[in-house]
């Protein structure tokens, strides 16, 4: 039983983040949601005792999405304001807390009943996550340095992009200037 609620639960809120991500017009927005989105997949992963594929789902696909997040910052201009159209900011908090109550319950339930039983030996010595680690470390050593090295070179890329994209510096100007700046911002949009 327990199964089936957090299968529908998960699915649900997936389908949601996703349908956020494809539908918002606010990019930041679409990449948060799509964070999220990542999250609650890896859910299906530990409904289906697969914690390993979870937490590698969790680890390397949410945090590709953070470093596209991390770009995203780099390219929009983050001194514009933004201004949010919610009505009662008390009540999306209150159901934003319990949404995530009812989340860490179903996450919580099983454990509190049941004894946990690994399904596989664990190495004597240290450990199934550890035999991951040395063989990514010593067979997949090079392709794992590689990936690091073209991740930096895209992120020296995309800071580089960044900067050029800009016609002034923020960093040189004081609180007026930057004031002005955004005054005149907000004339052209309107």
């Amino acid at each position: 039983m327990f199964e089936i609620i957090a299968f529908y639960l998960f699915s649900i809120l997936t389908i949601v983040m996703f349908c956020i991500t494809v539908f918002t017009n606010n990019s930041l927005y679409a990449l948060s949601s799509l964070a999220a989105g990542m999250i609650f997949i890896s859910a299906f992963f530990f409904l289906l005792d697969a914690d390993f594929l979870g937490a590698v789902q969790i680890v390397v696909y949410t945090g590709a999405v953070m470093a596209l997040y991390a770009f995203g910052m780099m390219f929009f201009d983050s001194l514009s304001t933004v201004k949010e159209k919610i009505k009662n900011p008390k009540l999306v908090f209150l159901l934003s807390g319990i949404a995530a109550l009812i989340i860490v319950v179903i996450f919580i339930s099983p454990i509190i009943g049941s004894n946990i039983v690994a399904q596989y030996p664990v190495h004597p010595e240290w450990g199934n996550s550890q035999d991951v680690g040395i063989v990514l470390f010593t067979k997949y050593l090079i392709p794992f340095e590689v990936a690091a090295v073209m991740l930096l070179v895209a992120m020296i890329g995309g800071i580089i992009l960044a900067g050029k994209r800009m016609d002034v510096s923020y960093s040189e100007l004081s609180e007026e200037e930057i004031d002005a700046l955004e005054e005149a911002s907000e004339k052209d949009e309107k």
